[in-house]
């Protein structure tokens, strides 16, 4: 089988012997240090793909895709617009809203809030709030009964259950013949709801007549609230809505909201892929120290080589050729090791935190994510794999120019 010179005495070089144990030491040390890079940089990677799928879960449980709200205030002929929004192209659902702020009052104690009209049949179409009810039922939000649908967090922190009466106090003052006086209604909780930590213990829902009632907006609404088919395409989705109104309405998207935040994510990921990426540039000094020490200590076989006809670019393929494959091995035990780490960290966390009773992810600080995700992306895998392959090929590129610039005769003179 026809191998290259420069290739075929690389590969020999790699696999033989050495009489200088340091040498072969550094060597390897660059080789575990490749591999382990490449581990570290994949499953980390994996990690905060993991963090960063859950963060958009969480945030996007209970936040609408599409946002439409009236130029100048509420919406009044928002049925029929509702209707249109409900067949434009890419939209799945959309439905009417009220919002204001509360605060909510029970056993003594009280606690802002963001409430929420809906009608509780259209809002599945835009969240499947349903399908988050934990205690009671949604059905029981019906008009005129003033119900109330809250957070599990808010229930415990308020100490109430489905069936209990609870005040809500809209900051908006009514003249009363005692003088003025802030607007409180009687509620009843009929439904207790468990969507993410960011919604449970700050949002209310109530029936979109009731909030029509309490925020006096004679039959108008806030906006409409839409979702989407690919909720990564709400920003243009959301643009063409704009356009086919010619401006008339303000449409935003969730982006809108939480673009900030999810741009600081994607920095916080580069900044972390580029600090680990030092540890395989470390692993890539080593390896150019040993191919220095290499080539030092082959100076004599350089020069047999060099007086039997071997050209500059022989020599030099030598040793790129040795860098590379301790690269290449490196790589690829590393991309094994990090692929099969990424996959089981979820697994091996939990049995070690509930083996040892650790508790090293705080639920408060993460949006309620107590766990550690893991989100393997082909492209982090391939990316990191190939910039490590570079700087492995990059790495050999000194050592290389100096062992073909080695003198026959300088070299084998004290030979």
């Amino acid at each position: 089988m026809f191998k290259p010179f420069f290739a075929f005495v690389g590969y020999r070089y790699t696999r033989v012997k050495r009489k200088n144990h340091f040498i072969s030491f550094i060597s390897m040390t660059s080789l575990l240090g490749i591999a382990l890079g490449v581990m570290v940089l994949i499953t980390v990677l994996s990690v905060m793909n993991g963090f960063h799928r859950e963060i958009r879960s969480q945030l996007l449980s209970g936040t609408p895709h599409i946002t439409l709200r009236g130029m100048e205030g509420p919406l009044q002929d928002w049925k029929t617009l509702t209707e249109k929004l409900s067949h434009f192209p890419k939209v799945i659902g959309a439905a009417p809203f009220i919002t204001g702020q509360g605060m909510l009052s029970g056993n003594d104690k009280v606690q802002g809030v963001m409430v929420k009209g809906i009608d509780p049949v259209q809002v599945n179409q835009v969240f499947p709030l349903s399908d988050h009810i934990t205690d009671g039922t949604l059905a029981d939000l019906k008009p005129g009964q003033f119900g109330v649908v809250m957070g599990r967090d808010l229930a415990n922190a308020l100490g109430l259950g489905v069936g209990d009466k609870v005040s809500l106090i809209v900051p908006e003052a009514t003249v009363t013949p005692a003088g003025i006086a802030p607007r409180i209604k009687r509620f009843t909780l009929v439904g207790i709801f468990a969507i993410s930590y960011q919604y449970d213990n700050s949002q209310i829902f109530i029936n979109l007549q009731d909030a029509d009632k309490l925020f006096r907006l004679r039959g108008n609404v806030t906006g409409i609230q839409m979702r989407v088919a690919n909720q990564l395409q709400s920003y243009e989705i959301a643009k063409n809505i704009y356009d086919s109104f010619n401006g008339e309405y303000w449409v935003s998207d969730w982006t809108h909201e939480f673009g900030n935040f999810f741009q600081a994510l994607r920095t916080e990921k580069t900044v972390m892929t580029f600090i680990l990426s030092l540890i395989i540039a470390v692993a890539g000094f080593n390896l150019v120290s040993s191919l220095v020490m290499m080539v030092t200590d082959k100076r004599g076989d350089i020069a047999v080589l060099r007086t039997l006809g071997a050209s500059r670019q022989s020599i030099m393929g030598i040793f790129v050729a040795q860098g590379s494959i301790i690269g290449i091995v490196g790589s690829v035990l590393g991309g094994i090791a990090g692929l099969f780490l990424a996959y089981n960290v979820t697994d091996w966390y939990n049995a070690l935190q509930k083996t040892f009773g650790l508790d090293l992810i705080a639920k408060d600080a993460y949006l309620g994510i107590s766990f550690l995700p893991s989100e393997i992306h082909i492209i982090d895998f391939v990316v990191v794999t190939l910039v490590t392959l570079l700087m492995s090929l990059l790495a050999t590129l000194y050592p290389a120019w100096r062992a073909a610039n080695v003198e026959p005769a300088e070299a084998l003179r004290y030979e």
